[in-house]
């Protein structure tokens, strides 16, 4: 049941012979214009997800096994220790070729600022919901902006999942324009997640086997944007996910999660899952990095569960110039290429691949094959 002012949406197995044809666009306008997320439909006490999440039954058929090994996501110490620089770049490079995903730890992000960084993203969804209806836009230009599914009108289901967007660079932010229950640790979170982004560049530089600081000559820790994903308890986790698959638009991202966990990476056609790790921060290899290192770096497609137990939350942080107007072209780092390692893909800008990227939405395709020679 819907409670008042809350959307009234279809529930599934609702249909009868006798029913109308199903609306799904007024379903998804009514959603999308109540302005509250998945948390209103929460809120509002509903025993039945909306048909608008429910997943396909051909996709639900077709979906690939939960592993049953005890593969797990290497967890890479990289505290600065000259001694430890070969064993720290050799960890990355493993990971980066093969699973596309590590975690870290020592990474120099200090616990507490984690810690609050994960309550600022619970307390800017679990405010008054007047205060967060003022943030929500699908404005691509937009720099801070709250919603729930990008890709609402292109998906073939939607994610439980609401999610506040922060452009942070490569122009400085004006702290008014975030949230005022999540500003100051967000301007801090930015400040000291850039500085490991910065970092990480430099272990996957070496990796590739070129200089340090090749990577970020080609602007790739230039922009970062930060997006905190709520993802509310739900009574039907089963037929619907919390973000379904992809793979990353980005060079690189970074992401906290909380302790309950969701995470599964797609490994040889089984889904890994993620375990939080106490500490840790999880990094994957994005489309961009994949198209740069001409298919040496993997960005692997990865999705979230939706739960019974909830809210999760996590905090991911995108390195890209997404909104920068920059025309610099991307393709496979000429330093990597041979006459047996010819170019795999063709040059782009990070606008037009985002864009692309964008309008097909989470379809479960790699956007990279678009851009392939």
């Amino acid at each position: 049941m819907a409670g008042a002012g809350e959307p009234n949406l279809t529930v599934a197995n609702s249909a009868t012979e006798t029913s109308p044809p199903y609306d799904r666009f007024q379903d998804l306008k009514t959603f999308d214009e109540s302005k509250a997320g998945v948390k209103g439909l929460v809120d509002a006490g509903i025993e039945k997800i909306p048909r608008i999440f429910v997943r396909p039954t051909d996709e639900l058929a077709g979906d690939y096994p939960i592993s049953d090994t005890h593969l797990s996501i290497p967890v890479i110490d990289i505290g600065f220790d000259s001694n430890r620089r070969c064993t720290i770049v050799d960890g990355v490079r493993r990971a980066s070729e093969t699973l596309g995903f590590f975690q870290v730890v020592n990474h120099g992000m200090r616990r507490s600022v984690l810690e609050e960084m994960l309550r600022a993203a619970r307390g800017f969804n679990e405010q008054n919901k007047e205060v967060k209806m003022g943030f929500y836009s699908r404005e691509l230009e937009r720099r801070v902006k709250f919603g729930s599914n990008f890709d609402l009108y292109q998906s073939r289901s939607a994610n439980w999942r609401d999610t506040l967007f922060c452009a942070m660079g490569p122009d400085p932010l004006d702290p008014q324009e975030l949230p005022e229950v999540c500003r100051d640790i967000t301007m801090e979170y930015s400040k000291q997640i850039k500085q490991l982004g910065t970092t990480l560049f430099e272990l996957l530089s070496e990796a590739l086997g070129l200089k340090s600081d090749h990577l970020i000559g080609l602007d790739c820790a230039k922009g970062h944007a930060i997006l905190t994903n709520y993802y509310p308890a739900c009574p039907e986790p089963e037929l619907t996910m919390g973000t379904s698959k992809h793979s990353d638009p980005d060079f690189l991202t970074i992401l906290l999660q909380d302790d309950i966990g969701g995470l599964q990476v797609l490994h040889q056609n089984q889904w890994v899952n993620v375990p939080p790790v106490p500490g840790a921060l999880v990094v994957n290899i994005g489309d961009l990095l994949q198209l740069i290192s001409n298919d040496r770096f993997r960005s692997v497609e990865h999705r979230a569960l939706a739960n019974h137990v909830g809210p999760r939350v996590s905090v991911a942080c995108f390195f890209t110039p997404h909104l920068y107007p920059s025309t610099r072209m991307y393709g496979p780092v000429k330093d990597l290429l041979s006459e047996d390692n010819p170019p795999v893909y063709r040059e782009t800008t990070v606008k037009d691949f985002i864009a692309y990227y964008d309008s097909k939405g989470l379809d479960g395709n790699s956007a990279l094959t678009y851009f392939k020679l």
